[in-house]
């Protein structure tokens, strides 16, 4: 039986369905369910794992669940309660689902109802803070309550409001078992998440800097400024030019991952084909990721030619609560053919490259790129004010470019 760790989704699926919160749901891929796993090569059954390799359940080939043991890490896991230990500890309460940090009109709804559980639905997609911060505005508006307690709900979303509505209703009915369901109106239910709903709607001040932190200003947040285009496009330049004037301005801590030396460090042995450049590619973009997450600014400049890589990257980027800026230097072939500085495309074309991007393999052109940058005949300051004034317009960086007669 092969092992396999499912996608976050299916993780946050696994958890509700072996609780029991799912009920009567109680195994994947349900006829009309938008509760489903793919299990990779064809394969029909699996133990499924953590992400650390724990062994969590064994999956059949009907999608039933044989479980092995429950997730034991993560911040807050004592809160990630099973609805029988909720009814144990508090029957009689009533139940109020939680997306978005509570603001003061909520605290005030919350205040009418008496003895309330504070539902924090914290699955994957569900909700504009990051889990760990929903959980602790959740914790602190508990705090100014006078008898109120949290429990931690991992309910993804699916991408299907209507599927993703019944089962959260189906959830709440569950974890409730017949006690009151209270839906605030202005907590992402209803208005959207993200935001107080009117300017008398503010958030109490502990909870107003636990949002605050979990969702800076774009220029404070956690940035990957990744470059992509053909070889001899003027990525890696534009790239290493952009490192220069943030270093020269300082005041963010930067670390540039360019392609050819990541190959010499991180991808050591990697080889050239198609797998293998994506591999290349992923790890980029998870060293980059966890860079953001820290605040810090990563440059990256690979040719990265396939849109599904990149769309990796920027999910990892973005899940780490960091942004994800993608500049498409599209020089055409023709330019960077002739200028070949490697003699790379000389050999592609003469067949000693096998699977060469705009030769041999594909380059799929980005429609998701926050700038578009034609490097021919342009200097490198000319190119690269493109790529300031989008970083300008976003709000990211503000920066001026130097002088330089260099072309890109």
């Amino acid at each position: 039986m092969i092992q396999h760790c499912p996608t976050p989704t299916e993780l946050d699926d696994l958890e509700l369905l072996v609780s029991g919160a799912y009920a009567p749901l109680d195994r994947f891929n349900a006829p009309g369910s938008a509760v489903t796993l793919d299990l990779p090569d064809g394969a029909v059954e699996a133990e499924l794992v953590d992400p650390e390799g724990l062994p969590l359940a064994r999956v059949a080939g009907d999608g039933t669940l044989t479980p092995l043991t429950h997730a034991q890490y993560g911040p807050f896991r004592r809160l990630h309660l099973t609805p029988t230990q909720v009814r144990e500890q508090h029957a009689g309460a009533t139940f109020v689902p939680v997306v978005d940090a509570l603001t003061e009109a909520d605290l005030d709804e919350l205040r009418s109802l008496g003895r309330a559980v504070l539902v924090a639905l914290v699955g994957t997609g569900t909700a504009e803070l990051s889990p760990v911060a929903l959980v602790r505005a959740t914790l602190a508006a508990a705090e100014l309550l006078d008898d109120a307690s949290v429990v931690a709900v991992p309910l993804p979303s699916h991408g299907d409001a209507d599927a993703d509505h019944a089962l959260g209703a189906q959830v709440l009915e569950t974890y409730a078992a017949g006690d009151p369901v209270h839906a605030l109106a202005d907590n992402g239910l209803v208005t959207g998440a993200g935001a107080p709903s009117s300017t008398s709607d503010t958030f109490p001040a502990g909870i107003a800097e636990i949002v605050a932190a979990d969702q800076p200003e774009p220029a404070d947040q956690g940035l990957v400024l990744f470059f992509t285009g053909l070889s001899g496009s003027g990525k890696s330049t534009l790239a290493r030019a952009l490192m220069d004037l943030l270093l020269e301005q300082g005041g963010r801590s930067v670390t540039s991952l360019d392609g050819d030396v990541v190959r010499r460090n991180l991808s050591a042995g990697l080889t050239f084909s198609k797998a293998d450049r994506e591999t290349n590619i992923r790890r980029i973009g998870w060293v980059a990721a966890e860079i953001s997450r820290h605040g810090g600014v990563a440059v990256c400049s690979p040719i990265a030619p396939f849109a599904e890589t990149r769309a990796q990257v920027r999910a990892m980027v973005e899940d780490a609560g960091g942004a994800f800026f993608l500049v498409h230097v599209a020089t055409p072939l023709e330019e960077c053919e002739r200028r070949d500085r490697k003699g790379l495309y000389a050999k592609a074309r003469a067949g000693e490259i096998p699977e060469f991007t705009g030769i041999s393999s594909p380059y799929e052109e980005p429609d998701d790129a926050a700038v578009r940058v034609d490097t021919t005949g342009r200097t490198i300051e000319d190119a690269l004010d493109d790529v300031l004034v989008a970083l300008d317009e976003a709000g990211y960086l503000h920066l001026t470019a130097q002088p330089t007669d260099s072309r890109a």
